[in-house]
């Protein structure tokens, strides 16, 4: 039994070539499975129907093009129109499609501008690749340190012993505050001493001299920004300008401001090396003795062309055993970190291992790629879901003589065309967000306008963002089979909707995991606030002692402050109460095991420091001048006494060198460094000719504003040649905080954004199977259902997606933020509340997502439900 010859011969003229093998073989499967039943003759009839059924105009064989798979100008011209034309049809999906995508380039590219940044820091120097700071590790008490605190000796050593392997040896003062004054122009500003080559070395761009301006001893180089401030618009060549009220310097250049992102951005002035030597008798001291114990000041280096960081290195390493043999119990070695490393490799754990920023770079480098991720998941998911809906345009289009590949190209640029809206939208975004951005991450970052650079790599991520985010709808969408399409027996299957889940999945999986994480750094950094720092920081201000006229001055101006009663009391020390300036090792006392190789924070204090940073005793008493032994008097911290092994320390006799010190006191452990690390084993001694900075404490009873206003014009009467400038203690012990809270709000802005394009994507998601399932809901709501019912309905599903994804969040989250905490030796824990927390959250977020549309589609007409179509 055969087919009727005829109809087939009339199928081969009528149908277009490239359908004629499909619409063949479906009408011999209906002619033999209706001759089975309903018998021969009733089927051959049928077959003749339906044969003249394609005599419809799209079916009719056409003129075959030369090449049908050629894209022509005029056809991109019709993609471009189709697309615009889908995009106003559907505006909701428009709106979250392009919006969602536009979000995630603007995140990618804020993070970016941000990496580029990192990665270009100190960059702005041209011998960058050869310039490194001299440092030495150690190992003391099984604990490796570094540090890049260098004795003057080095830098002559360098110098003369080692001379061809560098073209420069810097030495340095630490950048730090000082008076310039011009006329009555007076400005603290920040700045160094260096030696004369070190312009050479920095490569300054000057504006006004030359680099070899510090070689007069009584000279200054001035950043535009500062030359502008002194002098205005006047030439400032020559002029005189005096440094903290003591030192005459003659201005021998101007230079263009360094970068911000630069290490050296706040060295806004330098001085030449040899000023400060013979200014201060210390460092003279030091430098004429040669003294090698005394590790003070910074040295930095640049190696000559042919030479590398770690020949060089390997070299020098042993300086400081052969000159200080005492040291050899630390195992010292000297070595060049290089200028590459000093921003992202700025620190070591106690393996010796590089740390730093470097983490950070990759953490937001991987949630940059994520939170774009996500966007192209919505992308994808409301591209093939919506499929359906287009599956009889690409029947028509594969009927009328169109080839697959056309009709991928079509998708492509329909795809393409999105993410250029989105693209072009995403620039408005980070727009707006830049300032935040910057404020939150402590930079200046700017969009790279004129930086080909820039474009090319924003056009380049637009265009693989489009093909990524098209492939799969691309591909699905014009693999459909136009006759079963045309004829209504086209069905997705069962397992259609499995991609789309899986992908809703990673999408909140990814924002799960950013709100765990976010909680968890939020309670590291409250954890360490909340620790007691063993002082009282409210009212409590610093000034620093950088001119003569405070340090000869000192008991007149503390007389006169206190009399204005807006000052409970006031003291000097070495540094202040959030800083530990200086660690000492050579003391002794009674039961210290002789194998024992002891360090100690070192603070000198005057008698009036405890009860103006309010100390907390819990043994003895404080320093008081009713006892003069209290000359060699010591106050201990309680980390201290645990250190040295005393269990009854008040009374005992510690030595330093040839002074004898009788310990009065124990006080409580002071956070003097990170909040985030143990206590440093901290010693306070009487000595005022190391004073350095003043404490002042604030009448709690007096208005701050008045107070200072008061206490200014009492510095002015004895300190008349500076401004008067304060720091409030509590300001700088916040600055402490400042990298990880950084960290956070950028963590926190990112996983809201990860959040809102995930409920993007759901909210089209849940839209769309709500338009899906509208006949059903009519049915349900004609057979008595009720809207918590069809809500409920509606809604399963996503949640046990949700569900999934926090199955797989919880321990992905737990193991990135237990290896992250570990870094920090005072660390929160993890708690298991974080992550019930977050996943109601995340199940909250949900609900409130998806229950728009489903109550939107249960109270719904059912009449207008079921008469639509």
């Amino acid at each position: 039994m055969n087919p009727p010859r005829f109809p087939d011969r009339l199928l081969t003229w009528l149908v277009a070539p490239h359908l004629r093998e499909e619409v063949l073989g479906d009408m011999h499967e209906r002619f033999f499975r209706r001759a089975g039943r309903l018998g021969e003759t009733t089927a051959r009839r049928r077959y003749w129907r339906d044969s003249l059924a394609y005599l419809r105009p799209s079916f009719i064989r056409r003129k075959p093009a030369s090449n049908p798979t050629q894209t022509t100008p005029t056809m991109i011209r019709n993609y471009v129109k189709i697309a615009l034309r889908n995009l106003v049809k559907h505006k909701g999906y428009s709106v979250i499609n392009i919006g969602g995508l536009a979000m995630g380039m603007a995140v990618a590219m804020l993070i970016g501008l941000w990496i580029y940044d990192e990665l270009s820091y100190d960059r702005y120097f041209q011998h960058y690749g050869r310039i490194a700071k001299v440092m030495q590790h150690g190992t003391h008490n099984g604990e490796v340190f570094n540090g890049e605190y260098n004795p003057l000796p080095y830098g002559n050593e360098l110098r003369t012993k080692y001379g061809a392997d560098f073209d420069h040896v810097i030495m340095s003062s630490w950048t730090s505050d000082h008076i310039l004054a011009y006329g009555e122009k007076k400005f603290t500003k920040t700045g160094n001493y260096l030696s004369p080559d070190a312009p050479d070395m920095f490569t300054l761009k000057m504006l006004r001299g030359t680099r070899a301006g510090l070689k007069d001893p009584a000279s200054i180089l001035l950043a535009e920004s500062v030359a502008r401030a002194l002098f205005g618009d006047a030439d400032p060549m020559g002029k005189t300008v005096k440094i903290d009220n003591k030192l005459n310097v003659k201005v021998t250049g101007v230079y263009e401001d360094f970068p911000f992102n630069t290490e050296f951005r706040d060295m806004t002035f330098i001085a030449p090396w040899d000023l400060y030597v013979s200014s201060e008798d210390w460092v003279k001291r030091a430098q004429d003795n040669a003294e090698w114990g005394n590790h003070s000041w910074q040295i930095l280096a640049q190696i000559a062309p042919n030479s590398n960081f770690e020949t060089v290195s390997d070299k020098i390493k042993n300086i400081r055993v052969e000159h200080d043999p005492a040291t050899a119990f630390l195992k010292p070695a000297v070595f060049l970190h290089p200028m590459s490393r000093w921003h992202l490799y700025s620190g070591w754990d106690k393996s010796g291992n590089l740390d730093g920023r470097i983490q950070y770079v990759w953490l937001f480098g991987i949630i940059g790629l994520f939170v774009l991720l996500l966007a192209c998941i919505n992308f994808m998911n409301l591209s093939t879901a919506r499929s359906e809906k287009r599956a009889k345009e690409v029947g028509i289009r594969k009927a009328v003589g169109s080839v697959r590949s056309q009709l991928i190209s079509q998708f492509f640029s329909e795809s393409l065309l999105v993410a250029g809206f989105a693209f072009a939208l995403s620039i408005g975004f980070v727009l707006l967000m830049l300032p935040f951005f910057n404020e939150v991450a402590d930079k200046k970052i700017g969009i790279l306008w004129t930086s080909p650079l820039f474009w090319l790599s924003g056009l380049g991520f637009s265009l693989m963002t489009g093909l990524i985010a098209g492939s799969y709808p691309a591909l699905y969408l014009s693999s459909f089979q136009p006759v079963k399409v045309l004829k209504g027996t086209f069905r997705l299957g069962r397992f259609a909707s499995i991609p789309r889940q899986v992908l809703v999945v990673v999408q909140f999986t990814v924002s799960v995991t950013l709100i765990i994480g976010t909680i968890i750094v939020y309670r590291q950094i409250q954890h360490a606030k909340n620790r007691s720092i063993g002082y009282d920081r409210a009212g409590l201000i610093t000034v620093a002692m950088n001119t003569p006229e405070l340090h000869k001055g000192y008991n007149a101006l503390r007389g006169a402050l206190l009399q204005t009663g807006v000052v409970v009391d006031m003291s000097t020390s070495s540094g202040p109460a959030t800083d530990l300036r200086s660690q000492n090792a050579g003391f002794e006392w009674e039961g210290k095991d002789p194998n024992f190789k002891e360090s100690f924070g070192t603070v000198a204090v005057t008698h009036d420091f405890g009860k103006t940073v309010g100390w907390q005793f819990k043994e003895g008493r404080d320093f008081s001048r009713q006892f003069t032994t209290d000359s060699s008097g010591m106050v201990l911290n309680e980390t201290a006494v645990r250190y040295m092994g005393l269990k009854n320390p008040v009374g005992k006799i510690v030595k330093w060198g040839d002074t004898s010190f009788r310990v009065v006191g124990v006080i409580r452990d002071m956070v003097m460094e990170s909040p985030f690390k143990p206590i440093t084993p901290t010693i306070f001694i009487l000595r005022y000719d190391w004073a350095d900075v003043i404490n002042i404490k604030l009448n709690p009873a007096r208005s701050t504003r008045e107070s200072l206003r008061q206490i200014e014009a009492v510095f002015r009467k004895f300190n008349p040649g500076s401004p008067f400038d304060y720091r409030f203690t509590d300001e700088q012990y916040a600055l402490k905080f400042r990298a990880e809270e950084q960290i956070g709000k950028l963590a926190s802005a990112f996983a809201v954004l990860a959040v809102l394009i995930s409920c993007l994507g759901l909210f089209g998601m849940a839209s769309f199977v709500a338009e899906q399932r509208t006949k059903e809901i009519g049915i349900r709501k004609v057979l008595g259902a009720s809207v918590f019912n069809l809500w409920r309905l509606l809604s399963k599903d996503f949640v046990v997606l949700v569900v999934i994804a926090f199955g797989i969040a919880t321990p992905t989250a737990y193991y990135f933020l237990y290896n992250w905490l570990q870094k920090y030796e005072y660390r929160t824990d993890i708690s298991w509340w974080i992550f019930a927390l977050s996943g109601a959250g995340a199940l909250a977020i949900t609900l409130l997502t998806v229950s728009f549309q489903s109550i939107k589609a249960a109270l719904m007409n059912p009449v207008k439900s079921l008469r639509s179509e």
